[in-house]
């Protein structure tokens, strides 16, 4: 899956937060991670998303990430539900 695929989907959380959220419930298709974002703050995305085997695509910026979200703020991941 690609960047410009995450605005097609009706169904998307933005933030680690949500993004948290959504993978634990099992409820996450692809997340989608800035490569800038704080490490700190992705790792627990990062592994959860490994750990139920949920797809991975980093992007190069939060700031693109965000464009792509439809949102005016960068974001450090982004899901797409199934």
């Amino acid at each position: 899956m690609q960047l410009n695929d995450l605005a097609k989907h009706s169904k998307i959380n933005v933030g680690v937060k949500q993004s948290t959220k959504a993978i634990m419930a099992d409820r996450a298709l692809t997340v989608f991670i800035a490569e800038d974002a704080d490490k700190f703050l992705i790792q627990k995305v990062v592994d959860l998303a490994s750990e139920k085997k949920v797809e991975i695509v980093y992007v190069d910026s939060m700031k693109e990430l965000g464009r792509a979200c439809n949102i005016d703020v960068g974001a450090a991941t982004a899901v797409i539900e199934k």
